[in-house]
């Protein structure tokens, strides 16, 4: 009796058009493509062949990655060239940064699958991709002897900080400003991120360090007599996965060492390095 009316049921539907019932029922529940006819008595819902038209249409939406919501607007409102060529390009642009972020991450896979050939083990480190946010913060910048000399620094910054009364509002960090490695008089900034505003006075800085979009990181658990593998690890990731150093590197302290003490095991450190392509 369907087929007289030129209507057909969904399992026909669905075989006719190689859609899943179950999808078509969900096409139905969104207001996607709503059966013609729903039989009161027995429920059945029948399709009319000229819906084939519309599924294909909304088929082939999906496949350029469109949302079942973009869609239904589309269809709707009708597809008018400009539009449709807008949202193409929309689609064009998403597609092609998960295409960088994918080729980013087969970079990633293959240098540490060449790192474990080359090695036969596994690094001890492991390094991320972050973004910094902006952040505002207290400093002191100087040129030390050593990196390890940076004391001398911190207790200028603690003394005004305490004067002021003023907590820190997160972990403390060193910014090394040397575009290069020395083997003398080090330019360190040592940074207290704070959330009040106050009066800077002689050599203490107050203000935003801006967001950084791409920082290499990885953690450092020991001294900061054995640091320099980790700067080496991190280098050496950086130029395996086409990266390069676009500003100072980043000490931030998580756990800091006791007492000064330079060899203290327990002492966990994050080292972020700014990089681009």
């Amino acid at each position: 009796m369907a087929q007289a009316f030129g209507m057909i049921r969904i399992g026909d539907f669905s075989k006719l058009s190689r859609v899943s019932i179950k999808t078509l029922r969900y096409y139905d529940e969104v207001n996607l493509l709503k059966p013609e006819r729903v039989d009161d008595f027995t429920g059945y819902r029948y399709y009319s062949f000229e819906q084939v038209a519309r599924l294909n249409r909304i088929l082939a939406l999906k496949d350029l990655g469109f949302s079942l919501e973009q869609i239904l607007e589309l269809i709707e409102e009708g597809i008018s060239s400009e539009k449709m060529r807008g949202m193409l390009l929309l689609r064009q642009n998403e597609i092609k940064q998960r295409v960088d972020e994918e080729t980013q991450r087969l970079q990633r896979v293959e240098a540490r699958l060449r790192q474990i050939e080359k090695e036969d083990e596994l690094s001890k480190y492991d390094v991320v991709i972050k973004k910094a946010a902006a952040i505002k913060i207290a400093s002191v910048r100087g040129i030390v002897p050593l990196p390890s000399d940076q004391g001398r620094l911190w207790q200028e910054l603690g003394s005004y900080l305490g004067q002021q009364r003023i907590r820190p509002a997160g972990a403390c960090f060193s910014l090394y400003h040397d575009e290069e490695y020395k083997e003398r008089d080090w330019d360190i900034e040592v940074c207290e991120p704070v959330d009040v505003d106050f009066q800077p006075s002689g050599s203490i800085k107050l203000y935003s360090l801006p967001e950084v979009p791409h920082l290499a990181c990885l953690i450092h658990h020991g001294g900061f007599t054995t640091i320099g593998q980790a700067y080496e690890a991190l280098m050496k990731w950086i130029g395996e996965n086409g990266y390069h150093m676009v500003g100072p590197a980043r000490e931030i302290y998580l756990r800091e060492a006791r007492e000064g003490n330079q060899s203290d095991p327990d002492t966990v450190t994050e080292i972020q390095l700014p990089v681009a392509k």
